[in-house]
């Protein structure tokens, strides 16, 4: 049985080839990925070799959202069996640090990211037939759940953290900007936390259609080029919202990372408000309103990540109080990644979340043999 994984390169190519077989640490379990979402992150990697200071010096295997079988489990690990379906945690914190020790295990220094490169180097990710993970970082999952839902919870994580971050309350306005599959993800968490109105924002026709289907309540606002960021928070306002302060969202978040979208937030919110912004963008952004929020009293809060969320998501999911099937618009196996990867760099194809499966029945191989196993 061979390892296939999909690898991004230096000079900004894809492979498709076997990697060596993961060690099976004592604390760690042995996971086959049987699906993985593509993310931007994944894309960056393909097309920069880097993201901020983070540089791809050799091959490294990348995804990171993920969920699949238990093969093979490590000594010291209690509470998993080989059988268990799981979805992934692809972040490994120290555990040592004052964060980590406070609970705020997505600020540690010292994380490990699968399919990402790190202060520790990279760290292999899950587009590959067998990974080893840290047991503490797996979630077992329902049997009534997909492994394409399971590999959501890592995307809606990212947009729970930033639900939790805000100040949504029942009854009341939400802006969420942009309608990619962060902002989707915030659309169906604000709509599930009893926000309404909801009005999401964007410059792609194709995606405000695609979130008019996924939640038919919400209103969409196509951002105008043609305008500037007071002018179009302004018409978004008045549309949406009616035209005094009173009325204006009390929480927006902002799931682009984009300058003008982050500065359009700071202008739609109300005074006393909350701008959470989930989108990662460029280090700095020209033109932030600093007086603006200063005196209006508007809240910035950001995101990195997630923690203590895959439960609260899983519930979310198998309960059927979100639906995130229909966020899923392409699929591909895992021989066809390189496919996958491509598909998303397209501008001219539509696509939310492409995911990669692998439904190979695998063979255990014999390094893990000597552990518990299949």
């Amino acid at each position: 049985m061979d390892n296939l994984s999909l690898q991004v390169t230096p000079d900004h190519r894809l492979v498709l080839e076997n990697a060596p077989f993961p060690t099976l640490s004592a604390h760690c379990v042995v996971i086959h990925p049987r699906c993985t979402g593509v993310c931007g992150t994944d894309l960056h990697w393909y097309k920069n070799g880097a993201i901020g200071e983070m540089v791809v010096h050799d091959n490294m295997i990348i995804g990171h959202e993920a969920a699949g079988d238990i093969v093979a489990v490590g000594s010291a690990v209690q509470g998993f069996k080989v059988g268990d379906r799981v979805a992934i945690e692809p972040q490994m914190p120290c555990m040592k640090c004052h964060y980590c020790r406070d609970g705020k295990l997505n600020l540690c220094l010292e994380v490990a990211f699968m399919g990402c490169v790190d202060r520790q180097g990279p760290t292999p990710g899950s587009l590959q037939r067998f990974v080893s993970h840290d047991a503490r970082f797996v979630h077992k999952i329902p049997d009534s759940m997909t492994y394409s839902q399971a590999a959501l919870v890592e995307p809606v994580s990212v947009g729970y953290r930033g639900v939790q971050r805000s100040t949504i309350e029942l009854g009341k306005g939400v802006v969420v900007l942009g309608a990619g599959p962060i902002g989707l993800s915030t659309l169906i968490l604000a709509r599930a936390k009893g926000a309404t109105p909801l009005v999401v924002t964007d410059i792609d026709d194709r995606k405000l259609e695609f979130a008019k289907q996924l939640v038919p309540e919400v209103q969409i606002y196509k951002v105008d080029p043609k305008l500037d960021e007071v002018a179009n928070a302004t018409r978004c306002r008045n549309l949406f919202f009616g035209n005094t302060e009173y009325q204006a969202p009390p929480a927006v978040l902002e799931c682009t990372g984009i300058a003008s979208s982050i500065i359009t937030g700071a202008y739609l919110v109300r005074r006393g408000g909350c701008l959470t912004v989930i989108g990662v963008g460029k280090s700095t952004v020209d033109k932030f309103p600093f007086m603006h929020l200063s005196f209006a009293e508007i809240d910035v809060k950001f995101v990195n990540r997630y923690y203590d969320t895959w439960p609260a998501v899983i519930n979310l999911i198998a309960n059927k109080i979100i639906n995130v099937d229909p966020m899923v618009t392409h699929t591909f196996p895992l021989e066809q990644a390189k496919k996958a990867l491509d598909t998303c760099a397209d501008p001219n194809t539509l696509t939310v979340k492409v995911q990669i499966e692998d439904n190979t029945k695998v063979v255990l191989p014999d390094c893990y043999k000597n552990v518990h196993h299949l």
